[in-house]
């Protein structure tokens, strides 16, 4: 990648990172990588919301392939001190989505300019972070694209995401489940309440709450005994407003539940859900456990790590390709990664030693330079995917 287009690189990610929009209002983000599209002449269309689907195609026939970067910021304060640090309150770019769309509209410039015999889909995903704002219920961006059958006619799928804790230069992977399935939930705890002092007339729904937050942490200690896996109750909320002589109606819990292995993950679902019901039993009140977002483990396949390794060692160099262990996060290339043959790396972008800020962090800053190797790695990559299958 030339100099010049990596200035112009940089410059649209940061105006991306000054204007950072939440998931499925990406308005102007989207605007911007269609302006850009238009410019290459190569043709898109919208999906779910503010995604964008663009296809290259070249030759004749030929496999199709595709490449993905998700667009949306974080409600977090941005507390970097940049020069370009977000311009909107409460929204910043702190996952680096920024710079993956910059790196896929870099791979879309390279491309044109490319030699193959195929078809790359370059997917502009919405709403990687969550399901808040979705017009369907409980479904991120990507789960939205994959169900639309959009993506039905491709081989294999490539995705990146920065790494604030990795040296530029370097390219972390995984194979197998490398992140976590992982879903949001609320308890709703309904019990009786009343007077402080008159216990026999009420069912408590705090010392519920807090007998099934134990309950539930002993579940993980017997479940997933090597398993990496996390039940965390993150909120408690009373029904009604608090007094030091009133026992509420109700509580509610909010948390999150990860787990590595999609079936280790299924057996603490279960294991939860008769807690829940003998709980009901025992105290004589009713609970509610609510999903309101599921995604699955993302599966590395090994095989496309192989095909892709002419682009690993052409960009980065065969002792810069590290193993990195699986991380209870979620990722929504899951849902592209359970369609398709799939890879989804690290790349190393820490910013002058950075050892303190990762992702999601209101600090977190990312060393630009790691657009210069993901842009040919997203390239090489695409055209290795395409040879594959030829």
């Amino acid at each position: 990648m030339n100099e010049h287009l990596f200035r112009q690189l940089v410059t649209i990610r940061r105006q991306l990172h000054q204007h950072p929009e939440l998931g499925f209002e990406e308005f102007k983000t989207t605007a911007l990588v269609q302006d850009h599209l238009l410019d290459l002449d190569i043709p898109f269309e919208t999906i779910a919301v503010t995604g964008v689907i663009a296809t290259l195609s070249k030759g004749k026939g030929g496999p199709v392939v595709v490449l993905r970067a998700d667009m949306d910021a974080l409600p977090v304060v941005e507390d970097t001190g940049l020069p370009f640090s977000s311009a909107h309150e409460r929204v910043m770019h702190a996952c680096g989505h920024d710079i993956h769309t910059t790196m896929l509209l870099g791979a879309a410039y390279v491309l044109k300019e490319q030699d193959f015999n195929g078809t790359v889909k370059l997917v502009f995903q919405p709403s990687e972070e969550g399901t808040a704002r979705s017009p369907e219920k409980g479904k991120s961006g990507g789960q939205m694209i994959i169900e639309s059958g959009k993506l039905n006619d491709a081989k294999a799928a490539l995705g990146l995401h920065v790494h604030p804790l990795l040296p530029v230069g370097v390219l972390g992977y995984r194979n197998g489940e490398a992140l976590a399935n992982v879903s949001n939930f609320f308890i709703h705890i309904n019990g009786k309440g009343g007077h402080a002092g008159s216990l026999e007339h009420v069912t408590d729904p705090v010392l519920i709450g807090s007998q099934l937050i134990v309950a539930a942490q002993s579940i993980i200690s017997h479940t997933a005994t090597i398993e990496p896996a996390v039940l965390a109750v993150t909120n408690i909320a009373i029904k009604g407003e608090p007094s030091h002589n009133v026992i509420p109606n109700g509580v509610l819990l909010q948390g999150s539940l990860r787990a590595l292995n999609i079936d280790t993950y299924n057996r603490i679902v279960e294991k939860l859900r008769a807690l829940i019901r003998g709980m009901e039993i025992s105290y004589s009140c009713s609970i509610e456990l609510e999903f309101t977002a599921y995604y699955p483990s993302l599966l590395n396949d090994a095989g496309m790590h192989q095909a892709l390794a002419p682009a690993q060692e052409q960009v980065f160099g065969r002792e810069k390709i590290q193993e990195v262990s699986g991380q209870l996060i979620a990722e929504d290339f899951s849902f592209y990664s359970r369609l398709m043959p799939s890879q989804f790396y690290f790349l190393g972008a820490q910013h002058n030693g950075n050892t303190d800020f990762f992702l999601h962090h209101p600090k977190v800053i990312f060393n630009e330079d790691c657009i210069k190797l993901g842009v040919p790695f997203l390239v090489n990559g695409a055209m290795d995917m395409i040879r594959h299958f030829s």
